[in-house]
């Protein structure tokens, strides 16, 4: 885990992805062009939250969201996703 330093506003959570799998249980190794997007990541940042909604999750959590959630971003070289906490759907 990483220190940012950007700050997302409102209900906004920033979330390094995890690694894709390179091989499968039975340890066939997997092409770049077959590896699927992973679903879970750690947050590494946080906003404020809403007047009326503060903020549920916190930097550190390990997180699972959906398939095509948030936006891809890259910060200091690294790649990262920005999405509302809504896009979450559970806290591992």
């Amino acid at each position: 885990m990483s220190k940012l330093t950007i700050k997302p506003l409102a209900d906004r959570v920033i979330v390094e992805p995890a690694a894709a799998e390179e091989k499968t249980a039975y340890g066939i190794i997997i092409p770049d062009t077959a590896k699927e997007k992973p679903q879970k990541g750690i947050v590494v940042a946080v906003g404020n939250g809403k007047k009326d909604e503060p903020i549920t999750v916190k930097v550190g959590d390990d997180v699972l969201y959906g398939k095509y959630s948030g936006t891809e971003i890259t910060i200091e070289g690294k790649d990262y996703l920005i999405m509302r906490e809504s896009d979450i759907f559970a806290v591992l």
